[in-house]
Parts: structure tokens; sequence; C-alpha cells
């Protein structure tokens, strides 16, 4: 019977064949692309309207969209060269880039270098105003490493055993305990759905995601009752359960949000003619709350294209996992789906007022530079497994 697995001679002999016949492009997932491309080139029209009124009072109102441009551009260079990195090379080089990724997660905390931002510690300050946000990186490293335990003898063993599933535990606690102490905890619920994902798809025993889950909710419950949580955070996470609550405060965005989306009806009122998003009534709208701009000037129309852009983009993910050839692959491409689908979610959600307001990014929507790279290295990873695939099936036919 042949092997489903490709062998490291079938690999060698494919790839030079592929790069002769122009089998480069032609591999790629270009609807993946397309739609990815189609939102981020979206979010740089909303970008820069929500933050031209507040830089016309302060100097040149395209600044902010130069410099997302410019973002964009590294991403997109970012995401070209992870489509090209050998498959066997990333995986056997994994370790090296989580420990890198890792140091880069401790470098906010040194004295000159950390940026905090909305009362996260989670930034690095960089030359020509620039900021980095290491935990962006994390995303990408836990996936990888995660990936990597979880399949090193699924060729041989039905599920991975206990030692795999708590090194990879392990391997997602110290990021998380890290991101936790910046007070970043939107990127804490992130790497928690990416966790249960990736331990779901490995095929576990039940009982480690029910002790996971259990685990989780009794983590929440101790970090809000210790005071590891700031009050603010708290409020945040709770103002959607009652918006009324505390109007001024907590719930301010999510009524301003909500406000904002539900003035653009049907058509909207058009970009740049926004009355919420021009008079800056809600905070941070070309970022966290990018998701009221295009549903306040580009209206339900707008709203409904951005999401079946972004649900493309999850589409082809899942379809990526699903095809690939070995379990590596498929992990690695199960938790890229799941941090963009909770990330999605998460951040429509509570535009629309059900979900808890974390400050977390619209992938490939919101300004940010490091979500831009992230994002779209990402993209370049699913390429690399779906050509790996692609190369392993025609080894056998």
């Amino acid at each position: 019977m042949t092997s489903v697995f490709p062998t490291k001679s079938s690999d060698a002999a494919v790839a030079p064949r592929r790069e002769r016949e122009g089998g480069y492009f032609r591999d790629l997932d270009w609807i993946l692309i397309i739609a990815a491309l189609g939102a981020s080139i979206m979010g740089s029209a909303l970008v820069w309207s929500a933050s031209r009124a507040d830089l016309a009072v302060e100097g040149d109102p395209q600044s902010y969209l130069k410099r997302h441009l410019i973002n964009l551009g590294v991403a997109l260079v970012l995401g070209v060269i992870a489509t090209r990195v050998n498959y066997r090379w990333l995986r056997a080089y994994t370790p090296i880039l989580y420990a890198a990724s890792m140091a880069l997660l401790l470098v906010p905390f040194v004295p000159g270098l950390g940026v905090t931002i909305a009362g996260a510690r989670a930034w690095i300050d960089v030359p020509l105003g620039l900021t980095i946000q290491p935990s962006e990186f994390a995303k990408i490293a836990v996936i990888l490493m995660m990936a990597a335990l979880l399949s090193e003898r699924r060729d041989i063993e039905d599920e991975p055993g206990a030692r795999d599933v708590i090194l990879s535990l392990l391997v997602a606690a110290i990021p998380t305990g890290i991101i936790l102490i910046q007070n970043d905890t939107g990127t804490v619920l992130i790497l928690g759905a990416v966790v249960i994902a990736v331990i779901a798809i490995a095929g576990v025993p039940t009982k480690w995601l029910v002790g996971l889950i259990g685990g989780a909710v009794l983590g929440i419950l101790a970090a809000v009752q210790l005071g590891l949580l700031q009050q603010y955070q708290v409020e945040r996470l709770t103002s959607f359960i009652n918006p009324d609550q505390d109007v001024g405060a907590s719930a301010y965005n999510a009524n301003q949000a909500r406000i904002a989306i539900g003035g653009g009806g049907l058509e909207g009122y058009g970009l740049f003619q926004g009355p919420q998003t021009q008079g800056n009534f809600v905070p941070v709208n070309e970022s966290d709350f990018i998701f009221t701009v295009v549903g306040e000037e580009l209206g339900f129309i707008g709203s409904a294209i951005l999401i079946v852009l972004l649900g493309t983009v999850l589409f082809r993910a899942v379809m990526t996992a699903w095809k690939a050839d070995d379990m590596y692959g498929r992990l690695v491409a199960s938790g890229i789906a799941a941090w963009f689908s909770f990330q999605m979610f998460e951040n429509i959600g509570m535009t629309l007022g059900i979900m808890p307001i974390t400050g977390i990014p619209l992938p490939f929507v919101s300004a940010g530079g490091t979500s831009l790279m992230a994002t779209w290295i990402a993209v370049g990873l699913l390429q690399t497994v779906r050509m790996h695939s692609l190369a392993a099936f025609r080894a056998q036919v």
C-alpha cells in the first residue's frame, strides 16, 4: 500500500520539476490571495477615512494612510517569502523560531524599549516612530510549535501521547502567561481558541479537551478573584452583558459603535461622510472598531462584501487543512483558521454588542503594521501547506 506521506526523496524529486513547469504560480491558492488582498485594500480605504478627521487638525491628513500602505507592502513581501520557505526546513527549525519569538515577547519589559498603549505593555519602540507588537508573531510561533509536537509520531500512533500533549500545552502556556502580564487579554483569548482547535484536530482523547476548557474557565475566575486582571479589563469583558450599565465608561465604545452601524442603513453615508466616524465619536475606529466605519459609511452592502471576503479567507484556510497530506500541515492550517475565525468573530461581534470588548484588530482590515504582517505571513504558510500537499499528490500518481 502506498503511503500518503511523501518521502524525502520524493520531495526532492518533485520540487525541481514543479519549478521547471512553472508550478509555483499554478499551485498558489489564488482565491485565498484575492480575497485577502481585497479585504486589505478595503481596509486601507476604511483606515484612511477613520484617521483623516483626526490628522486634519494635527497636520497631513494622509500620513496615517501612507504608513498603513507601507505596512501593507511589507506584509505582502513577508507573505511571499513565507510561501517560498521549504516545508521540511520550516518543520525542522520551528523550535528556533519559537525561541526567538519568546525572546522578542520579553523585550517590551525592557526599560526604554517597551511601550504601553491602552494599558497594555505589549509594544516595542523602533526607529521612525514605529512600534512592533511581538504577541502577533507569537501566535504563529505557538501554532507551528504545537503542530510539530502533536504530529511528531502520528505516522505510527493513532493519537498523540500524553507527553506530547503536555509539552504542547506548556508551549502555549509560556507566551500566554507573558501576554497576560502585559495586560493584553484579547491576544490571550485568541491563543486559547487556537490551543483548543489544534488539540482537537490532533485527535487527543476527549478528556483532554474537557479538562482544558474547564481549566480555562477556572483560570479566568481565579484571575478575576486574585486581581490579576485590571478593573477596566473586567468591565470590558462584562459590559456587553448589560450595555446600559455604564454609558460613560466601559460601555461607551459599544454604544457608539452600535449607533454608527445602525445609522449606516443599507447603503451607508458614503466614504468620508459618516457623522460618527468623522466626528470621532467611536474611539480607535481605525483599529479595534474599524467595522463601525464600514457599517456607517458603506452600509449593510459594504459590510456584507467585507464579511464575504473574510469568510472566503476562512473557507480556503479550512480547505487547506482538510486537504493537507500530513498531520503537521493539517494542524498548522487548522491553527491559522482558528486564529482568523475567532479574531474576526470577536472583533465584529464586539461592535455589534454580542461579544465582550477586547483590544484586538480585524485581520487584514484594521490599522496596525504587526497585525498585517502576521496575518499575511499566515497566508503564506497556508500556501506552503497547500503546495506541499499538491507536490505529494503528484509524486504518487
